[in-house]
């Protein structure tokens, strides 16, 4: 890898990468061809036009929830609730407001009994004619108009009290946004003013309500005349005041000041800001401008890589590159050698070892800066959230690394949809130095072309470029024996993996203290087996070169030779399994097939895929399935704990049958800290042992049930999904039993027409308990092509169960 440009000779540094794996007659270091740049197409379609570079860069990639696809994502908009009045908020809108109308026209003209008692009660006698209620001066007459206006301020206050017309507002008016709710109150106020000052608006004929005079009248009769008023002082305060009490209702109504005090804010925000950083981006620049190299001074980096994207030398995974190496030599400091690999390299810098910088094809959509492979669409149903309806689905390495468990019969998909998608997904993010990717496949299955790959391995193919390296590079005889010990005898019942792992450790140690080396498939079987011919030199060779320590290891081993606990026999039954002559040139047997390890992949962002062998060797394809889980377990666990690795590794296991065991599922439940995960696809729970269905749903984060599963896999589903509140509406109907006559008559009649008899509804409505899926809605409501899909990511981020269209 170009490392900033220290190291540019591939190959000659400690872990080299291996070449991509080519076909027979084409160089192996033999560089792929250019590929076309932008996103992939969408699978099971044909290949559509690609946007350019520049477009998809640029691409809006907003916040969103967890499993989202986030490319041009729009969030939805929720549905405007239509509200509708009720018939009782109506009748008691209109009644009170018609009950206040005939007793205000009944005031207006004296026919309310005893009506001036109370106003003749608390003003002198002498502002009235003797007997009677007519007035003698002009304190009379101010006096009634005070008092009219007093009894319409309390007939108003009445019909608000008793009428809905707080609710009639809060429908209206309150309920609305902003600023829809201030200029709806607004135009009601203006209304309001046309009935206090009708003078003031031309072509308006009507009355004027009581309240201007009776406040003038007050004041005169306060003050001791009307010569106050000849102040204009006081007749333009007086109508000011009256002005803003009519409004102050309706400012509170249409919320005046909060949208003001937030539209004042928002004007003087920018000129009160702090000047902003020089560094960071103007998140208005486009990402094809390159803007944060341009804002650090690098402007010759910047605009090389401009006229590479523009003129079709860059591609998507070269953006993603070289935005990562960026946020490196940021990290780092390292700009200007940031800048002088830009300048020399362009848009091939910092390009995986392989010198691929795409994949030959894609049969899925990829965004390689959200680092997110898109599945298919959440479905819209009755429970799915807002967010996820009609949204594209998608993974990424955050969710991948809680490891996922995908269960689906045979031809339901889960090669097609799911391994392929997330294999090329890792695999172009590889390309990237994101991450490694190991992918466990029968032969010919639809995972890729070998150039696709970095490392091929053909297990049984003696046109195999590379071989398996049976003990993963390690050194540890102890720990080179337990995930052998896990590979060999972990599904094995009756047999102790502890024991076990202690019997090879046992002849493990000894052999490579003697040779420097751990014994071959053919050599480790007759040293379980304890052949004289194979025991006797080694023992020899141990006094002769003087090691104690591992002669009384190999000593003990003979002991428990022939024992009722021995597990050696049962290591030799498992390991004739790979002692068969299609394998004689594999597992470090000394054919022409370069050994890979596993330890490579905590080493380096590799692309490798190992193919099983063909039909007739099914046991065999699952015990090395086992060892290859239990060696990637250990290998993650020993580079995490190191802090050797900074990319994401993950395992892609296309048939998980078999290659489970308690350790692993222990350990699966670890990878999420260790920058790591797997992807287990079983055609039905029912492959793995009973006691570990429970340990396994409860390992994994995600959680994938494909179309045709049966009740008993959906069971086990339905168990770990759990259940959720909803509300449950329960409607009865019940007769009605009149008491009055006329009511029984009237029902009767009602019957004989309609033929049914009258009744109420009674609604009940509670909360209860539902399974988010049911194992019988698994079994037969998921429509083909589409799967359940439950997520969480490593930053503990839930998803809940829902309905996912794979061919969409």
């Amino acid at each position: 890898m170009d490392f900033d440009g220290t190291r540019d000779a591939r190959g000659t540094h400690a872990d080299p990468v291996p070449r991509p794996a080519a076909p027979p007659g084409v160089p192996g270091g033999a560089p792929p061809p250019p590929r076309p740049s932008g996103p992939p197409t969408v699978p099971g379609q044909h290949p559509a036009p690609r946007p350019a570079v520049r477009d998809w860069l640029d691409a809006p990639r907003p916040d969103a929830a967890l499993g989202i696809w986030r490319y041009g994502y729009v969030a939805p908009r929720p549905p405007k609730e239509r509200r509708r009045l009720s018939g009782v908020t109506i009748v008691g809108l209109v009644i009170p407001l018609l009950i206040g109308l005939i007793v205000w026209s009944l005031w207006r003209r004296g026919a309310v009994p005893y009506q001036l008692v109370v106003l003749k009660l608390f003003t002198p006698d002498d502002w009235w004619w003797g007997g009677t209620t007519a007035p003698k001066s002009w304190q009379g007459v101010d006096a009634r108009v005070v008092y009219d206006g007093l009894f319409f301020g309390v007939l108003i206050y009445g019909m608000g009290r008793l009428g809905s017309w707080r609710e009639v507002a809060q429908h209206f008016v309150v309920r609305r946004a902003q600023p829809g709710r201030a200029v709806i109150a607004a135009l009601a106020a203006l209304l309001t003013l046309t009935f206090v000052w009708p003078d003031a608006f031309p072509g308006v004929g009507w009355d004027p309500l009581p309240i201007v005079d009776p406040v003038f009248s007050l004041v005169a009769l306060l003050a001791g005349g009307h010569e106050i008023f000849q102040s204009l002082t006081v007749s333009y305060g007086i109508y000011t005041v009256i002005t803003v009490l009519v409004l102050l209702p309706f400012a509170q109504l249409g919320g005046w000041w909060p949208l003001a005090r937030d539209r004042f804010r928002s004007r003087r925000a920018p000129a009160g800001a702090a000047a902003p950083p020089a560094e960071p981006r103007d998140p208005s620049a486009p990402l094809s401008e390159w803007p944060e190299l341009r804002a650090t001074g690098q402007l010759k980096a910047a605009e090389l890589l401009s006229s590479e994207m523009l003129t079709g030398r860059m591609n998507d995974v070269d953006c993603a590159r070289i935005l990562r190496a960026w946020t490196t030599a940021k990290r780092d400091g390292r700009l200007a050698v940031f800048s002088d690999t830009v300048l020399r390299r362009g848009a091939a810098a910092w390009a995986h070892p392989s010198g691929a910088r795409d994949l030959p094809a894609r049969a899925a959509s990829h965004d390689l800066l959200a680092s997110q492979v898109r599945l298919g669409r959440w479905v819209s149903r009755e429970r799915t959230p807002l967010a996820y309806s009609g949204a594209g689905a998608a993974l990424d390495p955050a969710t991948l690394g809680t490891s996922l468990l995908a269960v689906g019969p045979a031809g339901s998909g889960k090669t097609r949809h799911l391994v392929r998608p997330v294999v090329e997904s890792l695999g172009l993010q590889a390309l990237t130095a994101r991450c490694a990717v190991v992918v466990v496949a029968a032969a010919g299955a639809p995972v890729g072309p070998d150039t696709s790959y970095d490392v091929v391995v053909k297990l049984g193919d003696p046109a195999s470029i590379h071989d398996l390296d049976l003990y993963a590079d390690c050194e540890d005889p102890d720990e080179a024996a337990a995930f052998l010990a896990e590979g060999l005898v972990g599904s094995v019942d009756g047999v102790d993996v502890r024991r076990a792992a202690t019997a090879l450790a046992q002849l493990l140690g000894p052999y490579r203290a003697v040779h420097d080396r751990f014994p071959t498939i053919p050599v480790l079987r007759e040293l379980l087996e304890g052949v004289p011919a194979a025991l006797e030199p080694l023992r020899d060779g141990l006094s002769a070169g003087g090691h104690p320590a591992m002669l009384r290891e190999l000593e003990a081993r003979l002991r428990q030779k022939g024992g009722s606990n021995d597990p050696g026999p049962v290591l030799a039954d498992r390991l004739a399994l790979l002692d068969r002559p299609v394998f004689a040139d594999f597992f470090g047997s000394g054919g022409s097939a370069r050994p890979f390890s596993l330890q490579a992949v905590a080493h380096h962002p590799l692309r490798v895929r190992i193919d099983l062998p063909e039909r007739g060797y099914e046991e065999a394809s699952q015990l090395i399935t086992r060892l290859l889980l239990a060696q990637f377990a250990a290998v993650v666990r020993g580079s995490a704990s190191g802090g050797e690795r900074g990319h994401f590794a993950c395992l892609v296991l296309d048939d998980a049958t078999g290659a489970l065991t308690a350790e692993t599922v222990r350990r699966i439940q670890g990878f999420r800290a260790q920058n790591a995960g797997v992807v287990l696809a079983l055609r039905t729970i029912g492959d793995i042992p009973e006691a570990l269905h429970g340990p396994l749903y409860g390992a994994v984060g995600c959680r994938m049930a494909f179309s045709g599963v049966t009740t008993w896999d959906g069971g086990r589903f339905a168990e770990s999904w759990g259940t959720e509140w909803v509300e449950a509406r329960d409607v009865a109907k019940h007769t009605v039993f009149a008491d009055q006559p006329m009511t029984r008559a009237i029902h009767a009649l009602r019957k004989l027409v309609t033929g049914k008899a009258v009744t109420t509804d009674a609604v009940t409505v509670r909360q209860v308990e539902r399974e988010h899926w049911s194992a019988s809605e698994l079994a037969h409501a998921v429509p083909p092509g589409h799967a359940v899909l439950s997520l969480t990511s490593v930053r503990g981020e839930h998803a809940p169960p829902l309905l996912v269209d794979l061919r969409s």
